[in-house]
C-alpha cells in the first residue's frame, strides 16, 4: 500500500472518528450540555494560551480575571475579586497565592480593616499587564470576525447569558426532582 493511500485512509478514519463523536455529543442534547460546555471552554482557552504563547508571552488563561479586574482597578480585595470573578472565596485565594509566587501581584492587609487583604499588581504584573492588552483586543477582533460568519455563533454569548440567569433563578435539581416524582406517581397509577 502505497503512502498515499495510507494517508487518505488515516484522514478518512479521524474525520469519522471526530464526525462520530461530534454525532454522540450533539445527538444527547441537555443531557450533556455541562460537558460539551466543558470541551468547548476547554479548546477556547487552550487557544488563548497558545496566542500568549506564540507571542512569547507566559500567562495563563486562568489569570485573566484578576488581571481584567486589577487593570480596571488599583487595588481589590479577595472577597471582591471572588464575588466579582464568581467563584468561591478559597478557589480565588489560591489563584491570588499562584499569582503571588510568580511576583505578578502582591496582598497587602487593609489600613481599615485588618482582616481583609487588599490585592494590587506588582511591577512585574504591571509590565506583563502592558504585554497583553493587546492581545486581549486580537482575542476580541479575532473572535468577532469568527462569529460574524455564522449567524447561530452570534447568538452564542447572548444564548449563554441567558442560561446564566435562567439557572440562578431556577434550582434544576429540585426540578429534576419534580419530574422524577411525577414520573414515580404515574407509574403507580398506572
Amino acid at each position: 500500500m502505497g503512502v498515499r493511500l495510507f494517508t487518505n485512509i488515516i484522514c478518512i478514519y479521524i474525520s469519522t472518528y471526530i464526525n462520530l463523536s461530534m454525532n454522540f455529543y450533539q445527538n444527547l442534547g441537555y443531557l450533556v450540555l455541562g460537558s460539551r460546555l466543558r470541551r468547548l471552554s476547554e479548546s477556547f482557552l487552550s487557544e488563548i494560551n497558545r496566542a500568549y504563547q506564540l507571542e512569547g508571552i507566559d500567562f495563563d488563561a486562568s489569570w485573566f480575571p484578576v488581571f481584567y479586574l486589577l487593570s480596571k482597578n488599583e487595588s481589590l480585595s479577595i472577597k471582591d475579586l471572588s464575588e466579582q470573578i464568581e467563584i468561591s472565596h478559597p478557589a480565588a485565594s489560591q489563584l491570588i497565592t499562584r499569582l503571588k509566587n510568580k511576583d505578578l501581584v502582591v496582598a497587602t492587609t487593609c489600613a481599615d480593616d485588618g482582616r481583609r487583604q487588599l490585592v494590587q499588581l506588582t511591577d512585574n504584573g504591571k509590565a506583563l499587564l502592558a504585554r497583553i492588552l493587546p492581545v486581549w483586543e486580537a482575542v476580541s477582533q479575532a473572535m468577532e470576525q469568527l462569529v460574524s460568519t455564522d449567524a447561530g455563533c452570534r447568538e452564542l454569548l447572548p444564548a449563554i447569558t441567558s442560561l446564566e440567569n435562567t439557572f440562578k433563578d431556577i434550582n434544576l435539581a429540585s426540578r429534576i426532582s419534580e419530574k422524577l416524582s411525577a414520573t414515580i406517581k404515574n407509574e403507580v397509577y398506572e
